[in-house]
């Protein structure tokens, strides 16, 4: 069989491209086709093999000096040569060399300058600014001047990096007064232990330590507009903090791509070490890094240590998120090896046992303290099917803007790569939320799997997703979670309805009658048949009155009772409202019934006060604050529910004559 047409030109035009290229590196073509590598003296000739890339396994190693001095920034002149100090295989600590380029004044901001300088040596010529180097130490005539945390875009030739000074680091500009470094006692002596932690481990789960056969997966993609807003490549940006992901597969994290690199992570696969006695005994050059989740999954940041001070320590010459002063678990990372690439080197990591507490997000450094570590939120998730029933526990941190996005991730993970759940079954979800001082919330609803290729399970994590981001994003009070508990039952087959159409028994019935509804719901490759339910009409209803039958879908009834108030949790004044609010909407594996008269109803925060007269409204009228109070034309009068095994859409609109 001929190859086809396009074949020869893609051909043609790659040979096109390859020939014009070579005049470029000093190669000439002779007329017998050949390229003589004498043209340039700088080629090895094409018969003789290419360097071979430096070892990346762990070279001369090499200790810190034990020094507590400092070098001042007008000290720093281009020319200097000073050493750095970084991990790049096993818990091994190596020096390279570094000469200093010139310091960049005011370059993050008002007083806060930058040392450029240019790395030196096999290894770091060859791997380059590696993501996880952020945080090294920097020594300039044996004073600690700084630590490495910028590098210089993408594809870069030489090895050039930005260097926050260690003045910035040691009293970061937004850091509390109590944690400057004139309240830091000096280190004379080698860092002491400290076995917190050491049966605290994030490997309880049982995972075993990452190998160097097994490289991670980048899962963050260049993109043409670099973090600082500069083209890519043309300015200074901080070195990839990883956030290392054990336990969890690609696929489990395509979905939420978007929301992970918006934070600016860059993740990538990695896997947890036990803990040891000597994890929280810490040198500038190791590393260490903060805990966002742990139990049978784990993720982490990665970061180099470039100072400890005491209990106190400082790494990362950069901000992880800029968070400000948080209270995020500490643990330590060990180096599996490094991953070389011209687009994105990066440290292959173990996560290690809890040594302390991350207390500080701050633009020059993120800081910590030795001991013990903050309280996390339980969540156990079970899931169940015919095949078996599978118990997770996880542990995830309380923080507003990271919270609900760690939520989703791990119940997603947890279902997508449970061996007892399987695409193409029904899910009932069931749990709660406890929350400290207040009611729990209650979660309850069925998914469907649909005809797209998205996964069944993304359903059930963007469900519990969206609850946790109108808990934490209340404007009342901070939500402190003390524990989720949730229960996924897994039913073969798709079972969802649609409601064909409904009608009345009678057309016409009196005030405080009871009504029988009968709805003619679809489901899923199944054959039609009748569900009933009744309807009492209220006594109130005045003669004479026409009401709308509503027999719908729950979400549909949400909205057309509560209105606007119900997806943003506006109208709520306090968090036991909003809690109220959530609990009170209906499922959406039931038909619903609902009665509407045309008398308006009042939406005051959380309380819903229907038939208001006018006179009433009158009196509300521009009183409390725009936005509270909401009117809707119609009144919720009556309502009847009929209980399915699948999710329900579709609406039919009655009338309802009141005699």
């Amino acid at each position: 069989m001929r190859p086809p047409r396009i074949y020869y030109l893609m051909s043609f035009t790659l040979m096109a491209l390859v020939l014009g290229a070579l005049p470029l590196f000093g190669w000439t073509v002779d007329d017998a086709g050949q390229s003589p590598a004498a043209a340039s003296p700088s080629l090895p000739a094409r018969n003789n093999p290419a360097p071979l890339a430096p070892s990346l396994t762990p070279g001369e190693p090499a200790t810190p000096p034990n020094t507590t001095e400092t070098i001042s920034l007008s000290d720093i002149h281009p020319g200097m040569q000073g050493v750095a100090y970084t991990i790049f295989a096993g818990d091994q600590i190596e020096k390279f060399d570094l000469v200093v380029i010139g310091v960049l004044d005011n370059f993050l901001g008002p007083r806060q300058s930058i040392i450029l300088v240019e790395l030196k040596g096999a290894k770091v010529e060859y791997t380059g600014v590696v993501a996880g180097m952020s945080g090294s130490p920097v020594y300039l005539d044996g004073k600690l001047a700084g630590a490495l945390s910028l590098k210089l875009g993408v594809f870069d030739k030489e090895a050039l990096a930005g260097v926050t000074p260690i003045h910035d680091i040691l009293d970061p500009p937004s850091a509390p007064a109590n944690t400057s470094a004139a309240n830091f006692a000096p280190d004379a002596n080698a860092p002491r232990g400290n076995a917190v932690g050491a049966a605290n481990s994030s490997a309880a789960s049982g995972a075993t330590a990452t190998t160097a056969g097994n490289p991670p997966q980048n899962f963050s993609l260049p993109t043409p507009i670099a973090g600082n807003g500069l083209p890519s490549g043309s300015g200074l940006e901080p070195i990839d903090t990883p956030l290392v992901f054990s336990g969890f597969a690609p696929a489990s994290l395509q979905p939420f791509a978007s929301q992970i690199q918006s934070f600016g992570f860059v993740a990538a696969q990695g896997g947890t070490a036990p803990a040891r006695t000597d994890d929280a005994r810490l040198v500038p050059g190791d590393m260490a890094g903060m805990v966002l989740v742990q139990g049978d999954v784990s993720i982490s940041s990665a970061c180099t240590v470039t100072a400890v001070r005491g209990d106190n320590i400082f790494l990362c010459g950069h901000p992880f998120l800029n968070l400000g002063n948080v209270a995020i678990p500490m643990a330590r990372s060990r180096v599996v090896t490094t991953l070389s690439s011209t687009l994105a080197s990066t440290k292959i990591v173990n996560i290690g046992g809890d040594i302390g507490t991350i207390t500080g997000d701050h633009t020059t450094a993120v800081t910590g303290r030795l001991g013990a570590s903050p309280a996390m939120i339980p969540l156990d998730l079970t899931v169940m099917a015919p095949g078996g029933e599978k118990r997770l526990h996880f542990e995830l941190i309380n923080h507003p803007k990271l919270t609900p996005l760690l939520v989703a991730l791990t119940i997603f993970n947890g279902l997508a790569q449970n061996r007892v759940y399987g695409e193409g079954t029904t899910l009932h979800l069931s749990g709660e939320v406890r929350l400290q001082g207040h009611a729990p919330v209650v979660i309850e609803d069925t998914f469907a799997p649909g005809d797209t290729l998205s996964p069944d399970g993304l359903q059930v994590a963007i469900s519990v997703q969206s609850v946790f981001a109108r808990l934490f994003s209340n404007t009342y009070e901070s939500t402190v979670v003390d524990r989720i508990a949730l229960n996924v039952e897994s039913v073969p087959g798709r079972q969802s309805y649609s409601i064909d159409s409904a009608w009345l028994e009678k057309g016409e019935a009196a005030p405080g009658e009871t009504l029988r509804v009968r709805v003619l719901v679809h489901p899923y490759r199944g054959a039609p048949h009748v569900e009933e339910t009744t309807v009492r009409v209220p006594e109130q209803i005045a003669r004479g009155t026409s009401l709308r039958v509503l027999v719908t879908d729950g979400e549909t009834l949400n909205r057309a009772s509560r209105g606007f108030s119900l997806s943003t949790g506006g109208g709520t004044n306090g968090l036991d409202q909003l809690i109220a609010l959530l609990n009170r909407e209906r499922r959406n594996d039931r038909v619903y019934v609902g009665l509407f008269s045309p008398a308006p109803t009042m939406l005051w925060d959380d309380k819903e006060l229907p038939n208001v007269p006018l006179s009433e409204i009158n009196v509300v009228d521009g009183r409390p604050t725009p936005g509270t109070v909401q009117l809707l034309r119609e009144s919720l009068a009556g309502e009847a529910c009929i209980p399915l095994d699948g999710p329900v859409s579709g609406v039919i609109s009655l009338n309802l004559q009141i005699r």
